[in-house]
């Protein structure tokens, strides 16, 4: 038992060598100062999807993450910027008639704007869009006024 003790020890004592020669600065560099942490940040806004994937310019995105009753489809970004983000696309909406597994899928044509960047919680370097405003130009959803507007996820 104690022959184990001691090639442990020897073990973690050579490892942690090893680990402190690899990290140390060669001595021909000269005067070494403190390094700054590099913070990286993104300019540009992303948008965050169901999974925690970021994107920028997606042509589909679904805003209904539980179920998947409501997508965003065919979308033609014409503006992608650091404070807001334009698109055109496609609403396909489930009107959960007679109820949501037997419903049919709708379309709607939808005027979408991003908006809001704020850091994003699981990546604080990254900027996010934190709203979603859907403006419905033509026919829209019964229970839909002709603007609606969500928060999106952090």
């Amino acid at each position: 038992m104690r022959a184990i003790a001691i090639r442990t020890a020897v073990t973690l004592c050579l490892a942690a060598a090893l680990a402190a020669a690899a990290g140390a600065a060669p001595s021909s560099a000269g005067p070494s100062s403190p390094a700054a942490p590099v913070v990286q940040r993104q300019t540009t806004p992303v948008l965050v999807d169901c999974l925690w994937h970021t994107d920028v310019r997606p042509a589909d995105f679904t805003l209904a993450c539980g179920d998947g009753n409501s997508r965003l489809t065919s979308l033609k970004w014409s503006q992608w910027g650091t404070r807001t983000a334009t698109a055109e696309g496609v609403n396909m909406l489930n009107d959960c008639k007679p109820y949501c597994a037997a419903g049919t899928f709708r379309s709607y044509p939808v005027v979408v704007r991003l908006s809001d960047p704020k850091p994003w919680k699981k990546h604080p370097g990254t900027q996010h869009y934190t709203r979603i405003t859907l403006a419905y130009p033509g026919s829209r959803p019964d229970i839909y006024g002709p603007t609606v507007t969500y928060p999106l996820w952090d």
